[in-house]
């Protein structure tokens, strides 16, 4: 038995998880883009999966809705010449985009970039790190 499932395109993924890491930046839901471009959810899901390929009409609208320009769907993209910005592990896999696209990453990040001290930041980035040291090394608490 032939499977005729294509595999998304790897920038066709990529472009998609940014459209929902920016939607969900925004508190933004998947019914509410898609009202705002003529669209219903499931086409938005299916943009977000790479499943389908996102327009350039279509993604210049996306950007004007996330409030963002087009490149932003194309940063740390997979084989892109550009350098990445942070982000990318050796081995291709975008933990932030991943991290983000959680409950808890999205209230950690809006919770973080609330601070407004820079001293306080770091702190919080040194507690951190000491707390994820200490879960890797239960020896070490």
């Amino acid at each position: 038995m032939q499977e005729n499932k294509k595999k998304p395109n790897p920038i066709d993924t990529h472009v998609g998880s940014r459209v929902r890491l920016r939607r969900t930046m925004l508190g933004m839901s998947q019914e509410k883009l898609g009202e705002a471009l003529g669209i219903t959810f499931q086409q938005v899901q299916k943009y977000e999966k790479g499943s389908n390929r996102i327009g350039a009409s279509r993604l210049q609208n996306i950007a004007d809705v996330l409030k963002v320009p087009v490149s932003y769907f194309f940063e740390d993209a997979p084989g892109s010449a550009a350098t990445p910005r942070g982000g990318l592990e050796e081995n291709g896999t975008d933990y932030v985009v991943d991290f983000l696209s959680t409950a808890e990453g999205l209230q950690l990040n809006r919770a973080f970039v609330r601070i407004a001290d820079p001293k306080v930041r770091k702190r919080v980035i040194d507690l951190v790190r000491s707390l994820a040291d200490s879960h890797d090394d239960p020896q070490k608490s």
